[in-house]
């Protein structure tokens, strides 16, 4: 009986651990995106070394942080909460929450927010309010507009792309978004470096 209640107590002790390590990253403060929207593509980076780029897609109303302007604000996040793991590729979101149903990419007549959501919050003074604005990360199924400014402030993502840096990134991570290229940044030279040069980067959307 004492052996019982032992191995009980171990279990449920241990379960919250367990169930932590199951889940994507709660808490990451060593990766960090690079969003430029001079080349709508983002770079990830790994303790100051880039590790993979995704075509994106900024705000068609151009760079901003007023609220209800719809603009992409530009400088320092960091992802304040991941919603949508586990969530079937192209699953809909509306206040972010699952409606149920599930939208192909390049669905015509179709825009809404599918797949994963990366809540961002502005840490700089101008971009405080990011994290009101309801400024995304997020899976879109207007895929063929990825690659120039097509939002309405969020910054889409396809839906493969999303769901890969989901896994890779947790809370606490940080988003800086750059009005200049990726090559302004010593991470973003070494990846065009190592891909062949921007043109050819951009021209395979690595």
């Amino acid at each position: 009986m004492r052996l019982f209640k032992s191995i009980t107590l171990v279990f449920f002790t241990s379960l919250p651990l367990f169930l932590a390590s199951c889940g994507s990253k709660p808490d990451d403060r060593t990766s960090q995106m690079v969003v430029s929207v001079r080349d709508q593509k983002m770079l990830l980076v790994k303790n100051g070394k880039p590790i993979k780029a995704y075509p994106i897609s900024t705000s068609k109303f151009g760079l901003g942080s007023q609220n209800g302007s719809n603009r992409t604000p530009l400088g320092n996040h960091v992802i304040a909460k991941k919603i949508g793991g586990g969530a079937p590729k192209g699953a809909v979101f509306k206040s972010r929450r699952r409606t149920g149903a599930i939208v192909k990419p390049n669905t015509p007549g179709r825009d809404p927010i599918v797949t994963r959501i990366l809540w961002l919050s502005g840490r700089d003074s101008h971009n405080r309010n990011t994290f009101g604005r309801c400024v995304y990360i997020h899976g879109t199924p207007a895929e063929h507009k990825i690659g120039s400014p097509a939002s309405y402030g969020c910054i889409r993502m396809k839906s493969n792309d999303v769901i890969d840096l989901y896994r890779r990134v947790g809370v606490g991570s940080g988003v800086k978004i750059i009005r200049g290229s990726l090559d302004t940044i010593k991470a973003g030279r070494t990846y065009y470096a190592r891909n062949g040069g921007k043109l050819r980067a951009n021209a395979t959307r690595w």
